[in-house]
């Protein structure tokens, strides 16, 4: 079957909003740093007027971890479709128009149910990292009904969130997608995504990898967290098992590869990272393209190396414009 699509994605849907904070600020509203907390509207209405006065937000983004990423492909040049569920209300609207100006391609483009959709406070602290409290909103209620086979098939590789574990009914969906695309001799690719999913839905992700996938993507916190191990080198062999390549990021220290048949360190360009969020998301978005695109997988490894410390010397999870093309033409020559 023609390819349309070199990214099927699916994932939660959600309007990030981004403020620097301070680490005092994330002790005394009892916020666990550096993770992603599942929260409910209230709560995250109670720390966003916590902050009123003290921090303005820098920006409204269409957001969500394969949200992220496969924006980042479309915008090194692939192509790419995200499914996902918003409401019909105000964030749906942010959400949707900004997919759609990307050129990412959705089954939200139409009628949106009622209900509300789902937001991330993405809370940035003065060593750069991300700290994120989610109201998924209705993106919690993604199902197999999200799922087309027939885009699937048209698709080269399909991208599966981590965070997805956390509802019963988007896990489902995530399997469901994977089975869809070994039937269909399509790529698959899994990000475990944060390290609270490795620790609290270790068994769950298990299941989301069923007999294995073609690409798997995660740092090395969740990494050793997964595999219960003390070092990235002992971690990858753990994870090997469950995957035909895999991906490790260890941030300052560049990338792990496991390519199918040997190890390859990746180092990276020393940067002074602002904020770290989406930089993940925009490697697994980088290196998917590269794949997808002739590329073997030191080479997308470099490329996603590149793009991941470019976006992290910024505040937010996209790249400005031009970006994509310096970078592509500084590492792939193109």
């Amino acid at each position: 079957m023609e390819k349309k699509y070199d990214v099927y994605a699916l994932g939660n849907a959600l309007v990030d909003t981004e403020i620097e904070v301070s680490d005092a600020f994330l002790e005394r509203m009892e916020v666990g740093k550096g993770l992603m907390t599942l929260v409910d509207q209230a709560r995250q209405a109670e720390l966003l007027q916590a902050l009123a006065g003290e921090a303005e937000p820098h920006k409204l983004t269409s957001g969500g971890s394969a949200c992220n990423t496969v924006v980042a492909a479309r915008q090194f040049g692939g192509s790419g479709y995200y499914a996902c569920k918003v409401a019909s209300d105000d964030t749906g609207d942010i959400f949707v128009r900004e997919l759609l100006a990307a050129g990412v391609d959705t089954n939200m483009n139409g009628n949106r149910p009622l209900g509300i959709s789902g937001r991330c406070l993405v809370m940035i602290t003065p060593d750069a990292e991300r700290t994120m409290n989610t109201f998924l909103g209705i993106s919690e209620q993604v199902s197999e009904d999200e799922v087309d086979e027939e885009i699937v098939a048209a698709s080269r590789y399909v991208y599966l969130e981590g965070y997805l574990v956390s509802s019963p009914s988007a896990r489902a969906a995530a399997i469901r997608l994977r089975q869809l695309a070994e039937k269909n001799g399509v790529g698959t690719a899994l990000t475990f995504s944060d390290p609270a999913m490795v620790r609290f839905f270790r068994d769950g992700l298990t299941e989301m990898l069923g007999d294995g996938v073609d690409l798997l993507f995660c740092n090395e916190d969740e990494a050793k967290g997964f595999t219960d191990t003390d070092t990235p080198e002992a971690a990858l062999e753990a994870l090997k098992p469950l995957c035909r390549t895999l991906v490790m990021t260890r941030g300052a220290e560049g990338s792990l590869l496991w390519d199918g048949q040997q190890a390859h360190h990746i180092p990276c360009d020393p940067v002074k990272p602002i904020d770290t969020n989406g930089a993940g998301d925009m490697f697994a978005g980088a290196y998917l393209y590269a794949i997808t695109h002739g590329h073997d997988a030191v080479t997308a490894a470099r490329l996603a190396n590149a793009a991941a410390g470019r976006l992290i010397v910024e505040f937010g999870p996209r790249l400005p414009n031009g970006a994509h093309a310096e970078i592509r033409q500084r590492v792939l020559g193109e």
